[in-house]
């Protein structure tokens, strides 16, 4: 349920990044490739990108398909960033429609994106929900699952975890709750990216692109058949800047505990 990217880089056309490639996000709103759960993603849209010389992300989202959106092609045919995420939205059933329930989620400078669902919302996870202050749950955004997900991460960086371990203990304390689903995270502060999958599809790409210098892309999918892609395994957790990327196992993200290998070509592999 849902797709995302995140894009680190020289600065490149929204286009470019969304529309532009064969399978890329744009196209898997109605036709994704590789989606183990749904085959459509029709609830909203959502891109946040980073200007230059501002700390916090301009967001551009929509409650309709990214199809029906006539500007959006404008928007993006003008619009260059070095950073960007997003996202196109399948609902979770119980959860609220409209674009504040529409990812990327944004607070502090960072841009958040949840692909999956949590299990037998909202009931499964009203104990977990109960550990964050008053103010942060009156503060969501959107009665959503992935509101509530972006709540327990950014709590964790507001206490000073690192993006990777704020988005592993988040995972640790979903299974610790005992509350299950599928939690692929995608979290960014224009600088690196730290992402997770846990039960859906997650690729990375980190080459030049034909740009002016080293890049990187992690999406739920590839968006063309170039070569340079490759899949994440389940139960991993990603960090990359452009030109480096790192995997290791998401029980375990830091380097000591988890083995991993990280390559300014981006090429992993995990033993």
């Amino acid at each position: 349920m849902c797709r995302h990217l995140a894009y680190l880089g020289p600065p490149a056309t929204l286009r470019s990044l969304i529309i532009d490639p064969p399978h890329g996000l744009y196209r898997q709103a109605w036709a994704p490739r590789r989606q183990r759960y749904g085959t459509v993603n029709a609830d909203g849209f959502g891109v946040g990108w980073y200007a230059p010389d501002e700390e916090d992300p301009v967001r551009y989202r929509r409650a309709e398909p990214i199809w029906a959106d006539e500007s959006f092609a404008d928007v993006a045919r003008v619009a260059r960033a070095g950073a960007v995420l997003a996202a196109v939205r399948s609902a979770t059933a119980g959860t609220a429609l409209g674009p504040a329930s529409v990812a990327p989620f944004a607070s502090d400078g960072w841009l958040f994106s949840h692909n999956g669902r949590i299990d037998r919302w909202p009931e499964s996870a009203t104990a977990l929900a109960a550990t964050l202050p008053a103010a942060t749950l009156l503060g969501l955004e959107a009665r959503v699952d992935s509101a509530l997900l972006w709540a327990l991460a950014r709590h964790r960086l507001q206490l000073g975890r690192t993006p990777a371990e704020a988005l592993a203990d988040t995972a640790g304390a979903l299974r610790a709750a005992g509350v299950t689903g599928r939690f692929n995270f995608l979290l960014t502060d224009g600088r690196a990216i730290a992402a997770t999958a846990a039960g859906d599809t997650l690729w990375y790409r980190s080459d030049a692109f034909g740009l002016s210098g080293p890049a990187v892309v992690v999406a739920s999918e590839p968006g063309d058949d170039e070569p340079g892609w490759t899949e994440v395994p389940d139960g991993s957790i990603v960090t990359a800047t452009p030109g480096r990327v790192s995997v290791a196992g998401l029980a375990r993200p830091d380097a000591q505990a988890a083995p991993h290998h990280d390559t300014e070509d981006g090429r992993i592999t995990i033993p």
